[in-house]
């Protein structure tokens, strides 16, 4: 008997992982080649390379919850096996997706993990009160099926925010140019369809909802490796090279130059290290990049210097791009010098265009040293 017993669990276990293999051999594929990627760029420090690891064994073991679930849907005996595993795939999918907030958006905090840990209360709470779902057995399909409570519908919502607070995020903090903005809204529609589909297509969708996280991050990320080449390795922003190819292409676009360099780099990197340097570089180039609208670009020249290309833009927005930046780093430690040319498309030479916003950059610095020694 206990051997037959031992046997016939040995082949219900097999059989269960051949069935796994079978509906996720994408998703480990992909998940595969994405870690081989990982390791074989220099593209992510040691940090970033480590979230985005965890990030992928977390969506590895998201799959087997969600296999399980599913899998033991057919027997009615395991309806608390089923509830468990119910209350982790409800709780782990907004985790998955702050943990990749936490992967792509640089700087970002730790609090954005707050939410998903609510709703992990309350899931907790449901397996009890059936306040998120329940289980009920139907008898005409002979199996338990779902029955969502007064607050079914909030993983579902809450996932939805995240996704959206992402792109958000995303598209703040990029160059606003659309060889950036096409992945991010790349991104967007696959992780939408992980929330939108399951309703349209019924719930057997959620099986493939790993599968659509892990491919959307990976072309997301390759996207970013072929960008690499003109991005400065330190902020983020497009470097010197990037300045020369695209301004060259479309110089007679370009209405308005505006310079900006930090006041006090080389103190703070005698005092404090070159780490400190390295830190108030990465945030004043958050400042101008939060900043920066559509047809805005922001370069790193070198050093502290930076400079933003502002294409078919009128004078009264680069005055308001100006304050905008002027805002951001006033809720700093730093302080920049600011100035900015403008003439109608086409009309000066580019050359003539930096010359000039660059005065007025070195005038404002003069006024910042002059205020200073005052004091």
């Amino acid at each position: 008997m206990f051997l037959y017993s031992f046997l016939y669990n040995h082949n219900v276990m097999v059989d269960a992982i051949k069935e796994y293999f079978f509906q996720n051999w994408i998703l480990l594929l992909i998940l595969g080649a994405f870690i081989v990627v990982l390791l074989i760029t220099s593209f992510s420090n040691k940090k970033t390379t480590i979230r985005y690891i965890a990030l992928l064994a977390s969506i590895f073991l998201l799959s087997i919850v969600v296999f399980a679930e599913f899998y033991l849907q057919p027997v009615v005996e395991n309806k608390v096996a089923r509830l468990i595993l119910m209350t982790i795939r409800y709780s782990a999918t907004p985790f998955v997706l702050a943990m990749v907030i936490m992967v792509l958006v640089k700087r970002q905090k730790y609090f954005v993990f707050i939410p998903a840990a609510l709703m992990l209360i309350l899931n907790i709470v449901s397996i009890f009160t059936g306040i998120v779902f329940s289980l009920r057995f139907n008898e005409t399909l002979n199996e338990l099926e779902l029955v969502r409570g007064p607050l079914g519908y909030m993983p579902f919502i809450l996932c939805a925010l995240y996704m959206v607070f992402l792109i958000v995020l995303l598209i703040l903090r990029s160059n606003k140019r659309l060889v950036e903005i096409a992945p991010i809204v790349f991104l967007s529609i696959a992780l939408t369809s992980g929330v939108v589909f399951p309703f349209v297509f019924g719930s057997k969708f959620a099986q493939i909802f790993c599968t659509i996280i892990a491919a959307s991050l990976f072309i997301y990320y390759v996207f970013t490796i072929l960008e690499l080449a003109k991005k400065d390795a330190l902020t983020g922003v497009l470097n010197r090279e990037a300045y020369y190819i695209e301004t060259r292409r479309d110089y007679k676009d370009i209405t308005a130059i505006v310079s900006l360099d930090m006041n006090g780099l080389k103190t703070i990197n005698d005092t404090f290290g070159h780490a400190a340097g390295d830190e108030a570089l990465i945030t004043l180039a958050l400042c101008f990049t939060k900043a920066t609208r559509a047809r805005q670009s922001v370069y790193r020249m070198g050093g502290d210097e930076f400079v933003i290309v502002c294409r078919k833009t009128s004078k009264d927005d680069v005055a308001e791009l100006v304050d905008r930046i002027q805002d951001n780093i006033a809720g700093t430690d730093y302080t920049c010098s600011i100035g900015y040319s403008y003439h109608e498309e086409g009309t000066i030479k580019l050359e003539d265009l930096l010359r000039e916003s660059d005065k007025e950059m070195y005038a404002d610095k003069n006024n910042f040293y002059k205020d200073k020694r005052a004091k």
